[in-house]
């Protein structure tokens, strides 16, 4: 017996952390360059079905990445320098 699984394009968390960024940098941010994570998650896990292990893996390299910087309450994050600089 043959077993499929499907690829996870979102399996390893550099390529997560790289679509959350592109996710990120689309979106207008509001008030200090604050963007509401739930524009962020909600494309990555809805609409590009990633699963909620790859989006935390994704934000968590992001972050150790330096690309992201999240607030404490996890309600939003604004893009770095750095993060901003990988769209230049």
């Amino acid at each position: 017996m043959t077993t499929f699984v499907e690829s996870r394009p979102y399996a390893d968390p550099e390529a997560a952390a790289r679509k959350l960024m592109e996710i990120a940098y689309s979106v207008e941010p509001v008030q200090d360059g604050r963007i509401h994570i739930e524009k962020v998650n909600w494309p990555f896990l809805h609409d590009l079905h990633g699963s909620p292990a790859e989006y935390r893996a994704g934000i968590d390299r992001a972050i150790e990445n330096g690309w992201f910087w999240m607030h404490e309450s996890g309600t939003y994050v604004r893009l770095t320098q750095t993060g901003t600089d990988l769209f230049a």
